[in-house]
C-alpha cells in the first residue's frame, strides 16, 4: 500500500496534546496517516476511526494493526458522530481530528471520478452506499441550480455559462464522464482563462464533490456535535481546511461556541 503524506502531521500531533491514557476520534481516517501517529502514543487509551469509504476503513485497519490493538475502525459519515460515540459507550473524549475534503488515495483512482485528470464516469460519491452521483446533479439539475452550486460550492466565476452549456449538451446526450465535463467547461470560458495557471476545471469539480456528498451542511452539523463531546478543561478539537467554504463555517460556529460557552478552543 503506498502511504500517503498526511497534512500538517507535526501541527495536528502537537495541537491534540495526546495523552497516553486518554480517548481520541480521527473522523477523516483516509488511509490512517495521522491515526498511525495517535496511536502510536496511546497507551492505555483508545482510537475511534471513522470514515466512510471502504476502501479507506480496508487500509487503514491494516495499518493500524501494525501498531496496537486499542483502536475501534467504522465505516460512518461523521455526521452521525452523537450515535457512533453513544454506540461505544463515550460520552467524552480528549481530542477529535478533522482532515476535511478529499484524500489523495481517492483522486489517484481516477475510476471514482473525482479528478478531471482521468476520464471516467462522473461519480464522486466518498461512500458508494449513496445514490446521488456527479452524474446526476449534471444530467438532471436546472440551470438556476448547476449555476449556484459553481457559484457556492467552487467561487467559479463562469458559472451561469458552464451551467447553460451544460444544459444544451445534455440535451443532445447524457453527458457520462469527467472528459466530457471538462470539454464543457472549457468551451465556457474565454481563452484569457483557459492560459491562467490551474486547471480550468477544477472549481466545477469542487463545487460538484461538495454538492455530491453534501459536505458543507455535514460539517455544520458535526463541529457542533464533536464540540459537545470534548472533555471539559483540555479537550482539544484539530480541524484542516482546503477551501474558504470550509474554513468560513468552522471559524463562524467556533466564534459562537466560545461565546456561547465562554470556552476555548484550539484549532
Amino acid at each position: 500500500m503506498d502511504e500517503h503524506i498526511p497534512v500538517l502531521l507535526d501541527e495536528v500531533i502537537a495541537g491534540l496534546n495526546i495523552k497516553s491514557n486518554g480517548t481520541y476520534v480521527d473522523l477523516t481516517v483516509g488511509r490512517g496517516g495521522h491515526s498511525s501517529e495517535i496511536l502510536k502514543r496511546l497507551k492505555e487509551g483508545h482510537l475511534i476511526c471513522v470514515d466512510q469509504d471502504e476502501e479507506a476503513i480496508e487500509a487503514s485497519a491494516d495499518r493500524l494493526n501494525k501498531i496496537g490493538s486499542n483502536f475501534t475502525v467504522i465505516r460512518a459519515n461523521f455526521s452521525a458522530l452523537d450515535e457512533l460515540l453513544s454506540n461505544q459507550s463515550i460520552d467524552q473524549v480528549d481530542g477529535i481530528l478533522m482532515d476535511l475534503g478529499v484524500s489523495s488515495p481517492q483522486f489517484d483512482k481516477g475510476e471514482r471520478g473525482f479528478s478531471y485528470n482521468s476520464d471516467a464516469r462522473l461519480d464522486m460519491r466518498m461512500d458508494q452506499r449513496q445514490s446521488l452521483t456527479a452524474y446526476t446533479i449534471v444530467n438532471t439539475y436546472s440551470l438556476e441550480d448547476l449555476t449556484k452550486i459553481f457559484q457556492t460550492y467552487g467561487e467559479e466565476k463562469y458559472s451561469y455559462s458552464i451551467a447553460k452549456n451544460i444544459i444544451k449538451s445534455r440535451e443532445l446526450a447524457p453527458i457520462e464522464t469527467t472528459f466530457q465535463l471538462v470539454e464543457i467547461i472549457k468551451r465556457s470560458k474565454p481563452m484569457k482563462e483557459l492560459k491562467k495557471v490551474g486547471h480550468p476545471a477544477k472549481q466545477v469539480f469542487q463545487a460538484l464533490r461538495i454538492a455530491v456528498n453534501d459536505e458543507l451542511n455535514v460539517l455544520r452539523k458535526a463541529i457542533k456535535d464533536v464540540t459537545t463531546f470534548l472533555r471539559r478543561g483540555g479537550g482539544r478539537i484539530a480541524i484542516i481546511t482546503f477551501h474558504s467554504g470550509e474554513d468560513k463555517i468552522v471559524k463562524k460556529i467556533f466564534q459562537e461556541l466560545a461565546i456561547s460557552q465562554g470556552s476555548r478552543i484550539d484549532i
